[in-house]
């Protein structure tokens, strides 16, 4: 999607090819790391990770 005008979320500078592939994905994800569990504990959300398929 490279020129694409749509936006990219937090994945785009990842380097797993699965995650590149969600990074125009309409979709609020982060990274494991800490960002997404401080985000997660301020909000008291649960951590949904995910595996990939």
């Amino acid at each position: 999607m490279l020129g694409s005008k749509e936006k990219s979320n937090r994945l785009i500078n990842q380097k797993a090819p699965y995650l590149l592939q969600q990074a125009y994905n309409p979709v609020d994800w982060y990274p494991w790391g800490e960002e997404a569990f401080e985000k997660d504990f301020r909000e008291d959300k649960p951590d949904f990770p995910s595996v990939g398929y």
